[in-house]
C-alpha cells in the first residue's frame, strides 16, 4: 500500500488538522508516514500545503514529485488547480466548491472548475453549505476528509477512530461534530 497525498488550502482552513487525522489513522494501521508542510503566509490567508506520504514500506523522502500524487485534497478550488501538475494520471482531486477569494486577481471560478473537471477523478463538495446546514461550521475540513476517504485507501472506521482521538481533548461536543462531518463527507464519495 502506498498513497501520496497533497493537502492544500489557505491559512486557517484546517489543512493541518486533516493531515493530523490521516496521520493518526495511518499510524494506527502500522503504516509508515512522512509529512512535509509549507505554511507560507498562513496567518494572513496565504497558501498552506502539506505533502503526506503513507506506505506499508519505509519511505525515503517526504516530498512528492511532479505527476506522483495519488490524491489532492483542497479546501479551495484554485489551490487544487495550483497543485494539479503533481497529480498522477489516475489520481483523485477532492476539493471544496467554495473559492476563498483573498487576492484581487482571483481567476474566474467557472474556468478553475472547468480545468479541474478535465481530470477523470474529481469530487467537488460544497463543504461550507453542508457545514452550515448541519450546524457544524467549524468542521467543513472534516467533511472534505470524509469525501476523500475512499481515495485515501484508509478504512472509514480508522478515520473515525482518529477523529475521536485527535479531538478528544476538546470535549465530546467537538468529537461528535467532527464524526458527523466525516459521515456527511462520506456520502459525497463517488
Amino acid at each position: 500500500m502506498k498513497t501520496d497525498i497533497i493537502l492544500c488550502g489557505v491559512g486557517g482552513q484546517g489543512i493541518l488538522s486533516i493531515a493530523t487525522i490521516i496521520g493518526e489513522a495511518a499510524m494506527n494501521e502500522n503504516l509508515f508516514i512522512k509529512q512535509a508542510e509549507v505554511h507560507g503566509m498562513s496567518q494572513r490567508g496565504g497558501d498552506v500545503q502539506s505533502n503526506l506520504r503513507i506506505s506499508s514500506n519505509p519511505i525515503a523522502s517526504d516530498l512528492i514529485g511532479i505527476a506522483q500524487a495519488d490524491v489532492i485534497i483542497s479546501m479551495e478550488p484554485m489551490e487544487a488547480l495550483r497543485y494539479l501538475p503533481y497529480l498522477n494520471k489516475n489520481g483523485w482531486i477532492i476539493t471544496s466548491a467554495s473559492p476563498f477569494v483573498n487576492i484581487p486577481n482571483y481567476p474566474d471560478i467557472d474556468k478553475v472548475m472547468e480545468e479541474l473537471n478535465k481530470v477523470g477523478n474529481v469530487i467537488v463538495v460544497d463543504i461550507d453549505r453542508l457545514a452550515k446546514e448541519n450546524g457544524i461550521p467549524r468542521s467543513a475540513n472534516v467533511i472534505l476528509l470524509g469525501a476523500a476517504q475512499k481515495a485515501l485507501g484508509i478504512d472509514y472506521d480508522k478515520l473515525e477512530e482518529a477523529v475521536t482521538r485527535v479531538f478528544q481533548r476538546k470535549g465530546q461536543v467537538v468529537v461528535d461534530a467532527n464524526i458527523k462531518a466525516l459521515a456527511l463527507g462520506k456520502k459525497e464519495q463517488k
